[in-house]
């Protein structure tokens, strides 16, 4: 391959395809050029969009089916497995809805040269507003921050932008926009995985950067490496009324996936955890099972499902 980065993207049916006009020209028009693109397509039918706006517009893009939609992790984890194959030294988780500005990837590369502490980098990701074609100066993400007791929120979302984060202390970056130094990931891989499994889809980008800092690294937000970003499911905020209001804008499979990969975290590490960091955790599970009994019964399903694949939770000590 002789590259120094490698990209990985997923697409899925005529959810990304509208976005790949925007997306990867912003990709072509980048400063740094040294990379190779990878890229899974997890939708249902192998004849769709995607493949033939890629096929048309970027025949040198090699798309492979997945077969159907296997999840975000397990079509990470074999992009990722290709980039080390292929020589790469980092590598770029990045969704489909998304533009980049031109030094963005540049930007992102030059802080992992000039630091071998960091295991990753986040990009500075604005709001992009795809229906109006409309790039707007609100942080959508600076990064993941971790919150006592295993809570993760995107630092600065929903705030304008007056680079009030750029000197932010981060976990990790969101698995919106985030590389990777792939040394850093063979050394935090579990059972041969880099993201994990067990979670399909949501919260394995926080997972994956708490394994990173168990391993020694730190990771750093490039506020000068800015991206746009059309999220679907964003929050409001932190306080108890504000996530109220926000979780009536996410679809009940989102809530799914985000509560039971939680609690696939809490097990993982909650021995990692110290005391008051475990009375935090206690309390939070007790105000969401009463949210959960009072509005939410559905969820109380993905105990079950928890229960069941306990033994293939890789435990921490």
């Amino acid at each position: 391959m002789n590259s120094k980065l490698a990209i990985g993207f997923i697409v899925y049916g005529e959810s990304t395809a509208k976005y790949l006009p925007y997306f990867l020209p912003s990709l072509k028009k980048q400063i740094f050029q040294d990379f190779k693109i990878i890229v899974r397509d997890n939708s249902d039918n192998q004849a769709n969009k995607n493949k033939d706006y890629i096929e048309k517009y970027y025949p040198e893009i090699k798309l492979r089916w997945s077969g159907g939609n296997i999840g975000f992790a397990k079509a990470y984890n074999e992009m990722i497995s290709r980039a080390v194959a292929l020589g790469a030294k980092y590598f770029l988780v990045i969704n489909p809805d998304i533009i980049l500005e031109p030094n963005a990837i540049l930007k992102m590369t030059q802080a992992l040269d000039n630091d071998e502490r960091l295991g990753s980098v986040s990009p500075k990701i604005k709001q992009w507003n795809f229906k109006d074609s409309k790039k707007i100066e609100i942080i959508d993400t600076c990064g993941i921050q971790m919150k006592p007791g295993l809570r993760f929120v995107d630092a600065g979302q929903g705030e304008p932008d007056k680079g009030q984060y750029d000197d932010i202390n981060i976990l990790g970056p969101s698995g919106a926009a985030a590389m990777y130094r792939l040394e850093a990931l063979e050394k935090a891989e579990q059972n041969g995985q880099y993201f994990d499994e067990l979670m399909f889809m949501y919260k394995e980008d926080c997972d994956l950067a708490y394994r990173l800092k168990l391993a020694g690294y730190k990771s750093k937000c490039a506020p000068d490496a800015i991206i746009y970003h059309d999220r679907t499911a964003r929050a409001k905020g932190e306080g108890n009324l504000k996530v109220f209001f926000n979780r009536g804008n996410k679809s009940q499979q989102i809530k799914k996936w985000s509560f039971l990969n939680q609690q696939i975290i809490l097990v993982k590490y909650w021995r990692q955890q110290n005391f008051l960091a475990k009375l935090a955790i206690i309390w939070y599970q007790i105000k969401m099972l009463i949210f959960i009994l009072l509005f939410e019964q559905y969820l109380l399903i993905e105990l079950k499902q928890l229960w069941k694949i306990r033994k293939q939770i890789t435990i921490y000590q």
